[in-house]
């Protein structure tokens, strides 16, 4: 059996025609064209979705859970363990400074605009120098009774705008101006 392009058509039933509706009461879909009866919900746009006739929505009545806090820290959370587990691997060099950048390329301590932050769960064996943007009390204790340390660096947000230093000859404040001018004013009166 051989096809040619121009014999190919869709499987029978494949492509419904469109319905036409508000073309006449005949159809079955004259008059409100299946929409109901009249108002909001017949229309394009409904915005009526969760009003429940003026009653307070249930949506409004269900407490608030949560906070996002605009000022919090974003910190990679990097565990003793794993940084152990990787220095076992020969992933990370214990004889260099650990920060984030080597964190990093090692495959730990993805993420965190704000720096790595070390936790102290599992176990460090290996001596090891930390500079990181913060460190619980159990993670530096880990790291200092392995015989390393742990700098931790404060972390400086760029300012919004840096300042320019005035050049010479530039605008002065004006009140300054006012104020001489006023005793200039008051001295040739004195003059007279």
């Amino acid at each position: 059996m051989s096809i040619k392009l121009n014999e190919i058509r869709d499987n029978p039933g494949a492509r419904n025609k469109r319905m036409r509706v508000g073309r006449g009461i005949g159809s079955g879909k004259g008059v409100t064209a299946g929409r109901g009866q009249k108002g909001q919900k017949s229309r394009e746009g409904v915005s009526i979705n969760g009003f429940e006739g003026g009653q307070m929505p249930l949506h409004m009545r269900l407490p608030k859970r949560g906070f996002n806090n605009p000022f919090g820290k974003d910190y990679a959370e990097v565990n003793l363990g794993m940084v152990q587990k990787f220095i076992d691997a020969g992933k990370l060099d214990a004889k260099k400074d650990i920060d984030h950048a080597a964190l990093q390329a090692a495959g730990i301590g993805r993420g965190g605009k704000d720096g790595v932050r070390l936790l102290g769960k599992g176990e460090l064996k290996t001596k090891a120098k930390f500079i990181v943007a913060g460190a619980s009390k159990g993670a530096v204790g880990a790291v200092e009774k392995a015989g390393g340390s742990v700098t931790v660096q404060a972390i400086v947000a760029p300012s919004a705008k840096p300042s320019k230093p005035r050049a010479e000859g530039a605008k002065a404040d004006p009140r300054a101006n006012k104020k001489a001018s006023g005793k200039a004013k008051a001295a040739k009166k004195a003059d007279k």
